[in-house]
């Protein structure tokens, strides 16, 4: 199958969850129905709950998605370590921990911050997670993929206890909200938190499509990228300070969802290689559907009570994690 066939493909499937997603609720809409809302023959109650509910909803899962895959994708790159992600990495739980400080300081009217800003709230708190793990994977100079690995998950295990400390601080109604975010939560989304998310991700694809070929070289290894004319200590953490980002502003608005970031890469791997040019669309592509599918069996599986999107992507990717841990730990075994 040609490269442009598979993209084809997987854009189908993410249309394919899309219409599916949007015909499915409380109560369920056929795809005539669904047609005849968006020419504008729907009922009130359609077009409330298509416009107003589901397709802002759609479209953050989407948006999420796609950041939390480019965030995986672009630190499995710069570490070289398959089992880098962005969540197992501890930069979810930054960024949280700066959410919820930031619902602290509000609640005890020290800082009142608009959820417009909310995005940069979690961008400076998941920066903060990368560079404790950044400064604790360095050895000699040089980040150590295993260390990357084993310094995050000491993060990210601090981080969320501390996380956890605050929240229980937190008055009932906050700590009830603060609790579905941080699962990992898609429900109230409007088309505000939309236009939140939306200028991020036009900023930083454009600076991460000017960095791919870098990023295609660390993967080969830091001799061979700066023999090749890259500063490779200026170039990791100019990706890193991206994949922050990405991370960072998909967590401030769905909440501390893992395993997205480690799903899409490697999917996108298996199906185009990794060359990153290639690897980085499909990688957002599968991210996106990953996302828009959890919600979808969230809103529907145990309705009318709804799992938060978090719980389901980590019933699907936690098997695949241990599976990817135990393959890594086999081959070191045989080497």
């Amino acid at each position: 199958m040609s490269v442009a066939a598979r993209f084809m493909l997987l854009v189908g499937l993410l249309l394919g969850a899309a219409l599916v997603s949007l015909n499915l609720g409380s109560f369920a809409m056929s795809p005539l129905e669904l047609l005849t809302t968006v020419l504008g023959h729907g009922s009130a109650k359609q077009e409330l709950a298509l416009y107003a509910i589901r397709l802002p909803r759609l479209v953050m899962a989407m948006l999420v998605g796609i950041g939390l895959a480019l965030s995986g994708a672009i630190l499995q790159g710069i570490s070289r370590n398959a089992l880098a992600d962005p969540g197992i990495l501890g930069l979810n739980s930054g960024a949280g921990l700066a959410i919820v400080a930031l619902l602290y300081l509000q609640q005890q009217a020290i800082l009142a911050v608009p959820g417009a800003l909310w995005p940069a709230v979690a961008f400076v708190g998941a920066m903060a997670a990368a560079i404790a793990i950044y400064l604790l994977a360095r050895r000699q100079g040089q980040v150590e993929p295993g260390r990357l690995l084993l310094a995050g998950i000491a993060i990210n295990a601090g981080l969320s206890a501390a996380m956890l400390v605050l929240s229980m601080r937190l008055d009932r109604r906050l700590y009830d909200a603060a609790s579905v975010w941080l699962a990992g939560s898609l429900s109230g989304a409007k088309w505000a938190d939309v236009l939140s998310i939306l200028p991020w991700l036009v900023c930083l694809v454009p600076l991460l499509v000017g960095l791919v070929r870098v990023l295609d070289l660390l993967g080969v290894g830091d001799a061979t990228a700066t023999g090749l004319g890259v500063r490779v200590e200026g170039a990791r953490l100019a990706l890193l300070a991206i994949a922050v980002a990405f991370a960072g502003v998909a967590v401030a608005l769905a909440g501390a969802v893992g395993f997205v970031g480690l799903l899409g890469p490697h999917i996108a791997r298996l199906i185009f290689g990794p060359r990153h040019g290639l690897l980085l669309p499909a990688a957002a592509l599968i991210g996106a559907a990953l996302m828009v599918v959890s919600d979808l069996i969230g809103r529907n599986l145990l309705a009318p009570i709804e799992l938060p999107v978090g719980v389901v992507v980590a019933v699907i990717g936690a098997p695949y994690f241990l599976y990817l841990l135990v393959r890594s730990n086999q081959r070191a075994f045989a080497t």
